[in-house]
């Protein structure tokens, strides 16, 4: 009996490896052997051999070929993909132990979102009530929520660390930044949150005394301050300096680098579309360059008064000047820093900045004394500074030298110097948060 059985096991097992060398012999020759017939129908078309290097079109022609085992071959990439994936997503879990969720309430959110942490909205549609994305820097799990329906009290706050992105530039804009503070304020008192930091659109003379009750340091539940402008409050301790960035709230976009920004001939010397104010500095500048014609080298469109948002048609000109110039001149508003520096360098046109102070309470801080644009300067902004518009005619002369060449090395090391500008900043954030909020979980 025992005998009986272990011929019988035997030739089963004989049985199940001859089915597998037939299988093998299938998978592996056979294809082969049928390789020759489809090259030489495509020949019959008058296609031309592939060449090995173009590995698109060869699986392309391959793909016409019936293969009984695709299925098969499917189903075995997709599980090890979620094989694989599974994998990651364990791996990563010790690693991002670390959660933040950014409230977005006012418009420079999206330039931390999309330009800077360079993540995606869910939905795209920039009118959609509630947008939201997710993105992993280092060990911080961030998610992003922004949109009309983002209301205090109306949305579930399942997170301890919390960054909220406040406009604090004007009174009405104050009141409802306070309004979302206090409600916030509550929110750490019943022990929902643990960690909170602001980043703030600040008033442009600097005027931000409002939000001083709700910082930490003077008994408020505000860890950190991320300021934009030239605030004497910058200790690099717990308030820092943060980027204007681009005018999101008209819709300007992520700019990705093409081949004809980085290498053709642009037309315009420089460029400035904008506002021109009473007895400013940007009256000065159409001055300038109405002298000897030199406005004819430039494209230059200017209105008489400021309007908030943009038509199609008008950000279209915009966008079109920013790349067709070699240079935008950056003259000074209420504030020297402007949207226009950050957008040009989108664009890899090189900001002409009018380097002076404006008024107000802006300036020099303990950690620096190189107002204004601080910040831009201590991460060694390539741009071309002037303290007054007087010097622009020999700015255009020198321009007029350069080499087509010259000109194409200085947009790469502008585009690359912007890149790298903004994914310091993203990691420094990051460490920032990390190095407070988890410090203080140990505390």
């Amino acid at each position: 009996m025992r005998l009986t059985r272990k011929r019988l096991c035997s030739f089963l097992i004989a049985l199940y490896c001859l089915f597998s060398l037939y299988a093998a012999y299938h998978v592996f020759f056979g294809r082969r052997r049928r390789a020759p017939a489809a090259s030489s129908r495509g020949l019959r078309k008058g296609a031309a051999p592939a060449r090995e290097g173009r590995g698109r079109e060869q699986s392309t022609l391959g793909s016409e070929e019936w293969n009984p085992w695709e299925g098969d071959e499917k189903n075995e990439q997709q599980h090890r993909f979620k094989t694989s994936l599974q994998i990651l997503n364990k791996s990563m879990k010790g690693k991002t132990d670390f959660r933040v969720q950014i409230w977005g309430k006012a418009a420079i959110g999206l330039y931390l979102w999309e330009h800077i942490f360079e993540g995606i909205l869910d939905p795209t549609d920039v009118t959609a009530q509630w947008r939201e994305g997710n993105s992993i820097v280092g060990r911080t799990h961030y998610s992003f929520i922004t949109g009309p329906a983002v209301v205090p009290g109306y949305f579930s706050v399942d997170v301890n660390n919390v960054v909220l992105i406040l406009n604090g530039r004007e009174k009405a804009k104050v009141f409802y930044a306070t309004q979302w503070l206090l409600y916030v304020q509550n929110l750490v008192q019943t022990q929902k949150l643990q960690h909170v930091a602001v980043v703030l659109l600040g008033n442009e003379h600097c005027n931000n005394e409002w939000i001083n009750q709700f910082l930490k340091r003077n008994g408020g539940f505000v860890e950190l301050l991320f300021i934009i402008y030239d605030s004497p409050w910058i200790n690099d301790m717990d308030v820092f300096q943060w980027p204007l960035g681009v005018a999101t709230y008209r819709n300007f976009p992520v700019v990705e680098a093409s081949w004809s920004m980085l290498y053709n001939e642009r037309p315009y010397l420089c460029n400035f579309l904008g506002t021109i104010y009473e007895n400013s500095s940007r009256q000065a500048l159409m001055n300038i360059l109405k002298q000897g014609g030199i406005d004819k080298l430039c494209w230059v469109s200017v209105r008489e008064q400021w309007q908030p948002q943009e038509t199609n048609e008008s950000l279209k000109n915009y966008q079109e000047a920013l790349l067709q110039s070699d240079l935008t001149l950056c003259p000074v508003g209420v504030n020297t820093e402007c949207y226009r520096i950050y957008e040009a360098c989108s664009y890899g046109s090189i900001p002409v900045v009018e380097d002076v102070m404006t008024a107000g309470s802006c300036g020099n801080t303990s950690v620096s004394q190189n107002a204004p644009l601080q910040l831009l300067k201590s991460m060694g902004a390539p741009f071309i500074f002037i303290k007054n518009w007087k010097e622009l005619p020999a700015v255009l002369e020198k321009e007029k030298t350069m080499t087509l060449q010259e000109k194409i090395q200085r947009r790469k090391m502008l585009l690359h110097w912007y890149q790298h500008f903004k994914t310091e900043l993203k990691t420094k954030f990051t460490n920032i948060l990390e190095s407070s909020f988890l410090i203080n979980n140990k505390g």
